[in-house]
């Protein structure tokens, strides 16, 4: 049964002004080493970091409670051996969704040059 949707977008410039502002902080306080190893080998990767970041935030916005105090760093977005998106839970995160039963989460993400785009349906284990 589907528990929440969630949608975020982003201007792709706005992950550029966080890099060129605060670097390294920036990308350790929002994106796990897996993540960055994967954006690393990709051509356009402030595209694909800004995609993560609209992933992160749509997961968010599907839990509908902003009483997680969730880092976005315990929101983990990968990639599957076909390049398909998914999400894996870290900290307070994971913790607050195995309390609501989350079985699955899943998610969907674009880019283009200018904007990042994703969306997130929780699903209970019930």
């Amino acid at each position: 049964m589907i528990v929440g949707i969630g949608v975020d977008i982003i201007e792709v410039e706005r992950v550029k002004h966080a890099l060129d502002a605060w670097g390294e902080r920036f990308l350790k306080r929002v994106f796990t080493d897996r993540e960055l190893d994967y954006v690393n080998t990709k051509k356009f990767s402030h595209e694909n970091l800004a995609a993560r970041f609209a992933c992160k935030e749509s997961v968010l916005k599907a839990f509908g409670d902003t009483r997680i105090g969730a880092r976005l760093k315990n929101i983990e977005v990968l990639n599957d051996a076909k390049g398909k998106p998914e999400v894996v839970l870290h900290g307070e995160v994971k913790e607050y969704a195995e309390k609501k039963n989350i079985g699955s989460i899943l998610v969907s993400m674009s880019h283009t040059g200018n904007y990042a785009v994703s969306q997130a349906i929780l699903w209970t284990n019930k």
